[in-house]
């Protein structure tokens, strides 16, 4: 099938969403024309054997063995025992729903589920009432989508361009399940390019897994990036889905195409797992950014529990982002890495995410996030992060970056991660699709892969064009120090007039001094002591708080009233007596701060350098310090711009004042 021709059958198939208009929102297109594009292919795929499956389901029915056979006879995946076709139901108008019902039906149990999440029996009933349900039959049946007219390969273009042109004309649910086709493909490139040799090996078998596979553009554009390479390939995929449009987009896409579609799942892949024992050559995602994972809590933080038994043994992020819990989830289902003879490793996997922003820093040390990137560095796993341009995404501007991760890096690599900047590589599009305003052409996908392949060499060569482009940091390099900077508390002692106010009502309300029955002679006693010079020492004022009790006739206070006494009474000061606690200096909570010192740098040294000469009497609470990563992204590819000269501002200034008052003046003429 040439280009003309498969523009002719993609525009026909959207030429029969022109007779939805009026009784379906624009939005509401592909809900009714997608599954028929489905049931034809299904209808034409099956039309050569449909005698043979016909006399097995009469021979076999209500027999245990009944499905097998009848597959059998099928030649296919899935099969249809009902003697209709869609060019028989087109035959009579008035028993079309009827019709067309008991032939969904008739559908083997994978094949109905996926009419089934395309809600396609509502779809029929709702074009019955609409009296269009005849006159869509009746273009469908006249669509040849024979295989020997059009191939799996042909077949699964068509649908993939329908499933775009649709999610284009539905702006507002377009970025929720799909992938700009440009983004997709230089995802595959980065994750496919450093395997090319390997994958041209005649009968390589590999599988694939998107765990948020959406409409399934990923799992198609790396199954045709290996076959391209090599025809011979044998590429089998895998997905997960929970949106059940999306589901069944995806699955009826691998059937059109003549692969498994029980290889993908419907579910949640946190909490329910449907390809829990199996790993897998290569992973990508595209999962939706800042997902939430409230729904699934329960289940996700029992599977933490689990530590080295489950999936999120690194840590768990912010109820409101989930998107790190996708990472680790893939990451559970690499293949081991074994060394051959000449300590070259081999098996492993690769995976190619899609993240905005937040995964790259947000939490500080020790929180889940911080934690998932110290066991993904400390790991070496993660090969290179690639930020993207903004705008390039149908319902958001953000900006987005791939992590490319591995379990077998080669020798050039190991200890390392490499920082890609391409977010200046893009063209800006006639049209605007929702917030995608920007794409990345082909010549500049061609272009990144290079640089991608020889990111080290380019990091290392000042000459090079794109030297600015790269940057190559040893793991160690994005992790940090957190650490406590203590300073000692100093006070000195006195009693004011406004404290004593404020101890009466802290003896009043207090639960352990409600009972204290001197409250109002205590408060008298040290009101003789209003106007004392203020003690720097604690013993000398507390001999001297004891002799007024004495002379007033207060006796020792318990416990609970000392202590609000002395919280009254203390006052800091910098010139105060350094308070002490077990023997050693008490630290002052208004005073601490915090340092992030780099990994490999001594925590003494810092503070003999950075801190000690400005607070000397300060020092590291050690048992407090924490260990945190992050990968500040833009603050390495950050270039300086000067500002304009005053100068040059003024000028522009006056220029714009002299071009407002020549208006002002031919207006007033």
């Amino acid at each position: 099938m040439n280009n003309s021709t498969h523009q002719e059958l993609v525009g026909f198939i959207w030429s029969v969403a022109d007779l939805l208009r009026g009784d379906y929102k624009q939005s509401e297109y592909g809900k009714a024309i997608l599954p028929f594009v489905v049931l034809r292919r299904l209808d034409c795929v099956l039309e050569p054997t449909k005698k043979d499956v016909l006399a097995a389901h009469e021979k076999w029915k209500g027999n245990r063995a009944h499905h097998e056979f009848v597959l059998r006879a099928s030649g296919h995946s899935f099969y249809n025992t009902s003697p209709l076709t869609l060019k028989r139901i087109a035959g009579d108008a008035s028993q079309a729903a009827n019709n067309l019902t008991h032939f969904v039906n008739g559908f083997s149990a994978n094949a109905y589920e996926v009419l089934e999440k395309y809600e396609f029996p509502r779809q029929i009933q709702r074009l019955h009432e609409a009296e269009l349900l005849y006159q869509v039959v009746g273009k469908f049946a006249d669509l040849d989508l024979r295989p020997e007219r059009v191939s799996n390969i042909q077949m699964g273009y068509v649908f993939e361009e329908l499933i775009r042109k649709f999610s284009e004309a539905s702006n507002e649910t377009a970025g929720e399940h799909f992938t700009p086709r440009e983004v997709i493909k230089l995802m595959a490139d980065l994750l496919l390019v450093p395997d090319e040799a390997s994958l041209r090996v005649p009968g390589v078998i590999r599988e694939i897994l998107d765990p948020a596979c959406g409409t399934g553009g990923m799992l198609t554009e790396a199954y045709d990036h290996i076959t391209k390479l090599n025809p011979d390939a044998t590429v089998v995929v895998f997905g997960q889905e929970l949106n059940a449009e999306s589901w069944a987009i995806c699955r009826s896409d691998l059937m059109i195409k003549g692969q498994t579609p029980d290889n993908i799942k419907f579910g949640n892949s946190f909490s329910d797992d449907k390809h829990r024992y199996r790993r897998f050559d290569y992973m990508l995602a595209n999962p939706p950014f800042g997902v939430e994972w409230k729904k699934v809590k329960k289940e996700v933080e029992a599977e933490h529990g689990l530590g080295e038994a489950g999936r999120f043994k690194a840590g768990l992020p912010r109820i409101n982002d989930g998107s790190l819990l996708f990472l680790q989830h893939m990451i559970s289902k690499m293949k081991p890495v074994e060394l051959n003879a000449d300590g070259e490793k081999t098996g492993g996997s690769r995976i190619a995410i899609v993240f905005n922003g937040s995964p790259l820093f947000s939490g500080g040390a020790g929180s889940g996030e911080s934690e998932i990137r110290r066991w993904i560095l400390e790991n070496d796993w993660l090969e290179a992060v690639v930020a993207l341009p903004d705008q390039l995404f149908y319902n958001t501007g953000i900006s987005t970056y791939f992590w490319i991760l591995t379990n077998r890096k080669d020798r050039a690599h190991e200890g390392k991660v490499m920082l890609v900047d391409a977010r200046e590589h893009w063209v800006k599009m006639r049209k605007s699709l929702g917030d995608k305003r920007k794409e990345i052409s082909d010549a500049q996908i061609t272009e990144l892969t290079r640089l991608y392949t020889d990111a080290l060499s380019v990091a290392g060569d000042p000459e090079h064009p794109l030297h600015g482009k790269v940057k190559v940091f040893r793991n160690e390099h994005f992790g940090y120090q957190r650490i406590t900077v203590e300073r000692p508390l100093k006070l000195r002692f006195e009693v004011k007039e406004d404290a004593l106010a404020e101890l009466a009502e802290m003896l009043d309300k207090g639960r352990a001094t409600a009972d204290y029955g001197q409250k109002a002679e205590l408060v008298d006693v040290l009101r003789t002591l209003v106007g004392a010079e203020p003690c720097f020492a604690k013993a000398e004022f507390k001999d001297r708080m004891h002799k007024a009790f004495a002379e007033g006739g207060v006796s020792k206070p318990p416990a609970a009233v000392e202590k609000a006494v002395w919280s009254v009474v203390s006052a800091r000061d910098p010139e105060g007596e350094v308070q002490m606690k077990k023997g050693e200096p008490e630290p002052d909570p208004e005073l601490r701060d915090y340092e992030n010192i780099p990994l490999d740098e001594d925590i003494d040294e810092y503070m003999r350098r950075e801190v000690l000469p400005h607070v000397p009497d300060a020092w590291v609470e050690k048992d407090k310090m924490k260990v945190g990563y992050e990968i500040p992204f833009t603050r390495h590819f950050y270039v300086y711009t000067p500002p304009r000269p005053l100068e040059e501002i003024d000028a522009e200034l006056k220029d714009f004042e002299n071009e407002i008052q020549r208006i002002l003046g031919e207006v007033s003429r």
